[in-house]
């Protein structure tokens, strides 16, 4: 039996602007992501990676091509088709995007808010107990501004994780981080994903953490110029580290 991809990208392309001003961003994309599989994306500032990002991850309309996420189309997608996809995926980003107003706990609860499945009375349980396999067992009353960079992060994953998405898209996620608080993330987000089954597509420059992934792809200028599966970490994170030197 045939696995239905996670994503499903065919001859995806989009344009900033309009008339004499418009400008390409992604040209001709195709990509296909599995259940349980790490991929990273390189590539130098400006080259589409971000947008690409936003379009898989329903934060912006399709304009040209197919791009099917857990074989929902998003062509044509109205708002709350979008919401619905928006819903299924777990986001974490290199600025935490934690509400200040709120505890550790609160902030991973917020994600449980758009799940009806889950009873009020339980969020405090769940959002606990995803912060416990975090190693915040002893955070969960924190606010934002009590914690360390790294133990933002780790909240940020939690919030990601406690609807228990079937997709993970994370930008930049180490980019504020010392190496070991990286190494760290990267390997937690590693470990729960694995644990949960679900996919991560992570957006990077820090050649640190790419030995996590199933398959490394390179974007340059809009395009998808490179792709190398990790089977030897060795021989493949160097040809990558070179192309972004």
């Amino acid at each position: 039996m045939l696995q239905t991809p996670v994503i499903a990208i065919q001859k995806l392309n989009h344009t900033f602007g309009k008339g004499a001003l418009q400008q390409p961003v992604l040209s001709n994309i195709n990509l296909e992501m599995n259940s349980g599989e790490i991929v990273i994306l390189t590539g130098p500032s400006g080259s589409g990676k971000t947008t690409l990002l936003t379009l898989i991850g329903a934060l912006r309309k399709m304009q040209d091509g197919s791009l099917k996420i857990l074989n929902q189309e998003l062509q044509g997608a109205n708002q709350r088709k979008l919401m619905q996809v928006r819903n299924q995926i777990g986001f974490i980003f290199q600025s935490h995007n934690l509400l200040k107003c709120l505890t550790a706990w609160e902030n991973v609860a917020m994600s449980l808010k758009l799940h009806k499945t889950t009873l009020p009375v339980e969020r405090r349980t769940k959002a606990t107990a995803i912060l416990q396999s975090v190693g915040l067992a002893d955070r969960v009353d924190y606010y934002p501004e009590t914690l360390s960079g790294g133990q933002k992060q780790r909240v940020a994953i939690a919030r990601a994780l406690v609807s228990h998405p079937r997709l993970i898209l994370a930008d930049e996620p180490t980019a504020a981080l010392d190496r070991q608080s990286g190494r760290d993330i990267v390997e937690l987000m590693q470990k729960l994903a694995q644990e949960q089954a679900c996919a991560i597509l992570l957006v990077t420059h820090d050649n640190r953490i790419l030995d996590i992934a199933d398959r490394l792809i390179h974007m340059e200028d809009g395009r998808l110029v490179n792709e190398q599966e990790t089977y030897d970490a060795e021989t493949t994170i160097a040809p990558l580290a070179e192309l972004q030197t």
